[in-house]
C-alpha cells in the first residue's frame, strides 16, 4: 500500500511540541544578499568534506533563510534551502568531466520570492491540481484555494513552497539533510494538524535520494512531490527539445482543457504520448492539441501501484552526455516540458529560461486523485505512517 501504518499517532504530538513557531510566509526581500547567496558578515559551518550551512537570505518577517550544500567524493554536489524545502543547485559533469549546474535556479534568494513556477521546491500538501479546489472527505466537502483558475496547484497560495521548514540533523554515513514542517489544521482549507519531514542523502554513486514522511491526526489528503526543472547540458544552455527521454509508462491520463484528468486511463502505444523508447522530448510536440505547446501529462508507471519500487524514467543530453534516471515506489509521474516558462526569469549566468528549458519529471500520485475513484487513493489517516522516496541518479553516456 501506498500507506503504511508503522507507529501511532503520539509521534505527531511529539513533532508539534518541537515546531512550536509558527511558519514564516513569503513576500518582497528588501535586503537581499550578494551574487552567490553568501552574505559576507555571515560565516560558513562545514562539515567534515561532505556538508555546508550558510546564510542564503531573509525573509520579511526577519526570519534566516539557510542554504545547506552536500558534496560527496566524486565532486557532484547538490545545495538545498529551507524555504520551500527547496533543490536550488545540482552540480554533476559531464562526458569530459566539466561540472554545470543542471537545475534552473538562482544564486540568491530574492528571486525565488517573486517566481511563481516552483523552481525545486517540494510542493504539497497536494501536488499538482485539483479540480475547482474541491474534495470531499467523510462526507465532509473541503474548498481549496483557487491558484490555478479554474483549479487548486500545488498546495494554494501558500503551499509548501513557501513556508520555512525546520532543520534536523541526520544521523547517516553519507551527507543528508533532513527538513521538517508542520502543517496545521485547515491551512489553505486542508484538514488535519500534518508533520512532514523531506530527507535529502547525497551518496557516491552519484544518486540524490529524497525520502518523504508524514503523519496526521485528522484524516486528509497527501500528495508530495519535488518540482525541480533539470536541464542536462547545463542549465542556462538552451532547451531541452533534443534530449532523449525514456518513460517507463505504458499509459497516461489525458486531461481536458484546464489540465484536469477526464477519469480515463489511455495507452499511449501509436500517439505522441509514447515515450517507452528514448524519443526526443520535441519530436511530436506538432502533433499535441494542448496550449500552451507542450507536454504537461501524468503518466501511469509500468512498475505498479503504491510501494512498488522501480525505475520511472530517464533522461539523456546527447551534447554534454549526461543521463538522468529516475526511480521511485510513487505510481506516476508528471512529465512537463516548461511550456509555461516565458523568459521573464533570468537565472544563473544572467541567462533567461525560454519555454522549453527544462524539463521537469514530479513522482507522485495522479492528479484530481480524490475525485477519481479508479485512481490509486491519497488518503493518510490517523495513526498511518506516509513514506515515500524518489532517487535521482547522475552519469554519463560516452
Amino acid at each position: 500500500m501506498m500507506i503504511r501504518s508503522l507507529r501511532g499517532p503520539g509521534r505527531v504530538v511529539a513533532c508539534w511540541l518541537m515546531l512550536g513557531c509558527a511558519p514564516l510566509f513569503a513576500a518582497d526581500d528588501k535586503t537581499p544578499p550578494p551574487a552567490g547567496g553568501a552574505d559576507p558578515d555571515a560565516s560558513t559551518t562545514t562539515f567534515g568534506d561532505t556538508m555546508t550551512k550558510q546564510y542564503f537570505g531573509r525573509n520579511p518577517h526577519n526570519g534566516m533563510v539557510t542554504l545547506y550544500t552536500l558534496t560527496n567524493k566524486n565532486g557532484m554536489s547538490v545545495s538545498i534551502m529551507d524555504y520551500g524545502a527547496t533543490i536550488t543547485s545540482i552540480r554533476v559533469p559531464d562526458r569530459n568531466g566539466k561540472f554545470d549546474d543542471v537545475v534552473l535556479g538562482y544564486d540568491r534568494f530574492a528571486p525565488y520570492l517573486a517566481m511563481k513556477d516552483y523552481f525545486g521546491a517540494t510542493v504539497g500538501r497536494y501536488a499538482n491540481r485539483i479540480a475547482r479546489g474541491r474534495f470531499t472527505l467523510n462526507k465532509v466537502n473541503y474548498q481549496l484555494a483557487i491558484n490555478n483558475p479554474p483549479n487548486a496547484l500545488h498546495g494554494g497560495w501558500f503551499g509548501f513552497n513557501r513556508r520555512l521548514w525546520n532543520f534536523e540533523q541526520v544521523d547517516s554515513d553519507i551527507p543528508a539533510v533532513r527538513l521538517t514542517y508542520l502543517s496545521k489544521d485547515g491551512e489553505e482549507g486542508y484538514p488535519g494538524n500534518l508533520f512532514v519531514s523531506v530527507t535529502f542523502s547525497l551518496n557516491d554513486d552519484n544518486e540524490l535520494r529524497i525520502a518523504y514522511a508524514a503523519t496526521t491526526d485528522k484524516t486528509t489528503i497527501l500528495n508530495l512531490s519535488n518540482h525541480s526543472y533539470f536541464n542536462l547540458g547545463g542549465a542556462a544552455s538552451g532547451t531541452i527539445l533534443d534530449d532523449l527521454v525514456t518513460l517507463h509508462a505504458d499509459k497516461f491520463t489525458p486531461v481536458d482543457a484546464t489540465l484536469i484528468p477526464t477519469g480515463e486511463i489511455k495507452d499511449v502505444a501509436g500517439t505522441p504520448y509514447d515515450f517507452l523508447q528514448p524519443t526526443a522530448a520535441g519530436a511530436h510536440l506538432k502533433e499535441l492539441k494542448n496550449k500552451p505547446l507542450g507536454y504537461d501529462f501524468n503518466y501511469v508507471l509500468n512498475k505498479g501501484y503504491f510501494s512498488d519500487y522501480g525505475l520511472a524514467a530517464t533522461v539523456q543530453d546527447p551534447g554534454s552526455g549526461r543521463r538522468l534516471d529516475i526511480s521511485t515506489d510513487q505510481p506516476g509521474i508528471q512529465f512537463y516540458t516548461g511550456n509555461f516558462l516565458t523568459g521573464s526569469y533570468v537565472g544563473r549566468e544572467r541567462k533567461r529560461y525560454p519555454q522549453y528549458a527544462a524539463i521537469v519529471l514530479e513522482t507522485q500520485h495522479f492528479p484530481d486523485s480524490p475525485n477519481h475513484d479508479n485512481f490509486p487513493s491519497t488518503v493518510l489517516q490517523p495513526g498511518e505512517d506516509f513514506h515515500s522516496t524518489t532517487v535521482y541518479k547522475f552519469s554519463v553516456d560516452k
